[in-house]
């Protein structure tokens, strides 16, 4: 998700909704742990430990390469139960669920139930097009690569405003459409590239209508399912395990940290609400781009055709993926999403040329700023230094 205006309200109102809190799940045990095999699994800990201890609460990683798999985790997945993060804890994959929508869009489309060039009027009633600016204009592929110029639901204050009122509120996607009802548009749709992610709630309607079929269910069927995802979720359509991670965030951006675990900032309406954990995303990301088992050759490659780059992000948008890390060198690009809610920050990536493949779950949101957030981007650049070293 895109950085977003909220904190002032939300640092004044929780105060008065803290106290309300339902924990969505506690986090149990599981019996894996880090693999020291690996040639580099003591410099991968040395990242993970380090940056554990300049704040982040909880890290797990899994980094696949030539010398074989290494996973390992370090700090809480729930502090206050003294609960360790560990590889298999399932934790809140965010906006990575685009990828996730994306290839479910990219497999109905396989099938003929529309069309990548389908106009949204096609299978949005007009009463919410006429309110949307944009969408009237817009079509499947644009909400797919972010080229609507939609305005962005979780930008819009009286969002974030009704999550504190009801923090555990089960969205619909009418429901979060009413935020950017008038709004104006970021420019004329199919003329630029931004972020939002009113994008991906229009796409789980299209699903919807042109399938007569709830997305999450096919999401399970077609995705989830086939692929042998058993600890993958989709909340708020699926209940969570036990052994779920606690997110965090220091709403006063004073170094404490507190749970906002029960915080629903609109999962389960397409741009987000996949839980998972470090395994399974490796093995969505390696059939989807690695293995191309997932989709047809010919739907790869539309998902994998991309947008100018972003100004200000280093990445471009395909259909549901990005191409990421364009700041580094140019051979050292990647394949796959970030995901950054309020409590929660994961990556999921695969580096063709190299061919490493780099997950991890943060339990910490990093959507907003904070005095721990610098240390996170500090993590990022550190893992990926890593593993790019000989």
């Amino acid at each position: 998700m895109k950085n977003i205006k909220f904190q002032l309200t939300f640092f004044v109102l929780v105060l008065f909704q803290f106290s309300c809190r339902k924990d969505v799940g506690h986090t149990g045990t599981c019996s894996d742990g880090a693999s020291p095999v690996h040639p580099k699994a003591a410099i991968f800990q040395a990242v993970l430990d380090a940056h554990v201890a300049k704040g982040l609460p909880g890290i797990s990683a899994l980094i696949r390469d030539k010398d074989g798999v290494w996973v390992g985790a370090s700090g809480m997945a729930d502090i206050s139960q003294n609960v360790a993060m560990q590889p298999c804890v399932v934790s809140k994959a965010a906006s990575i669920t685009k990828t996730f929508i994306g290839a479910l869009t990219l497999k109905l489309v396989e099938e003929g139930k529309f069309s990548l060039d389908d106009p949204l009027s096609k299978w949005i009633p007009g009463d919410i097009l006429r309110e949307v600016k944009n969408a009237g204009e817009s079509t499947v592929r644009m909400c797919l690569n972010h080229t609507t110029g939609i305005a962005d639901v979780i930008e819009d204050d009286a969002f974030y405003l009704a999550v504190l009122n009801d923090p555990a509120r089960k969205w619909t996607p009418k429901a979060l459409l009413k935020y950017v009802y008038g709004d104006k548009p970021e420019y004329p749709a199919g003329t630029g590239e931004s972020y939002s992610n009113t994008n991906f709630v229009f796409l789980a309607m299209v699903i919807e209508s042109a399938t007569g079929e709830d997305h999450a269910k096919l999401l399970r069927e077609k995705i989830i399912e086939p692929l042998g995802l058993s600890d993958t979720y989709y909340y708020w359509h699926d209940p969570l395990p036990g052994y779920t991670a606690q997110g965090y965030f220091d709403l006063y951006n004073n170094g404490t940290i507190l749970n906002v675990t029960n915080y629903n900032t609109g999962s389960g309406n397409g741009y987000g609400g996949v839980y998972s954990n470090v395994y399974d995303l490796q093995r969505f990301i390696e059939a989807l781009v690695r293995d191309k088992t997932l989709l047809q050759p010919g739907s790869l490659s539309q998902m994998l055709t991309f947008t100018n780059p972003v100004d200000g992000v280093n990445r471009a948008n395909g259909l549901g993926i990005f191409r990421d890390f364009l700041e580094r060198a140019p051979h050292e690009y990647a394949y796959g999403h970030r995901g950054r809610d309020l409590g929660y920050t994961a990556d999921m990536y695969w580096f063709p040329e190299q061919d490493i493949t780099m997950t991890y779950f943060i339990n910490y949101g990093t959507d907003a700023k904070s005095s721990i957030k610098p240390y996170f981007y500090e993590f990022r650049t550190a893992l990926v230094d890593a593993l790019m070293a000989p």
